[in-house]
């Protein structure tokens, strides 16, 4: 509950910060403020995303490759069960 009023409080704060004051009486103008940082920012975000993108691109290749690795040694391990089990059954015989 207290997370939900200390969110509720921050996003009341950064919607008074940007009004400008012309438009409502109040609001500390930062609205520009915000602006600039969004694009000074938007570079460095974007690489940021970029290189968590490739991370999990690569770690995707590795899991199919795990994956994929383990299905033949598990079909591996069945067939050799089975030749196993035939070669049983014609002892038994």
């Amino acid at each position: 509950m207290f997370s939900i009023i200390a969110g509720l409080l921050f996003i009341a704060f950064a919607v008074f910060a940007c009004l400008p004051k012309e438009l409502f009486g109040f609001g500390l103008e930062w609205g520009e403020f915000v602006i600039q940082s969004l694009k000074g920012s938007a570079p460095v975000l974007s690489l940021l995303v970029g290189a968590v993108a490739i991370m999990l691109g690569f770690t995707d290749i590795r899991d199919k490759r795990e994956a994929k690795r383990e299905e033949e040694e598990a079909l591996m391990a069945e067939q050799s069960d089975k030749q196993k089990e035939e070669k049983s059954k014609k002892a038994d015989k």
